[in-house]
């Protein structure tokens, strides 16, 4: 359906997650594509570890990286900017109807 998409990511935002421990890589069946899953810690926001991982994976040949609307939209600019618009990023958004919900659940 998608013949060009070879490699892709998405990052979230879940407490006590990391990188290092918490990134799975899953392939197709013919191993064509390649989607891999990065966690981070909440904290990553303010250490801006993830800059390094969103440059790590656009070297190894990510063609596009999709956030966790956790993160913010300032994170899509950030991640754009550090990998010099050379590929996609983007994010999920909930609509007006969840924002209050996903605010309950995400509550420090």
């Amino acid at each position: 359906m998608f013949p060009n998409l070879k490699k892709w990511a998405f990052f979230y935002i879940s407490p006590d997650f990391s990188p290092q421990t918490h990134t799975t890589r899953q392939t197709n069946a013919d191993e064509s594509c390649t989607f891999i899953t990065v966690g981070f810690d909440p904290s990553v926001k303010h250490d801006g570890s993830i800059l390094e991982v969103a440059k790590t994976l656009y070297h190894e040949g990510v063609q596009t990286i999709e956030i966790c609307g956790g993160f913010g939209p300032e994170w899509v600019v950030r991640i754009s900017d550090a990998l010099e618009h050379k590929i996609p990023v983007g994010s999920v958004m909930y609509g007006p109807e969840w924002r209050a919900a996903l605010l309950d659940i995400m509550k420090p």
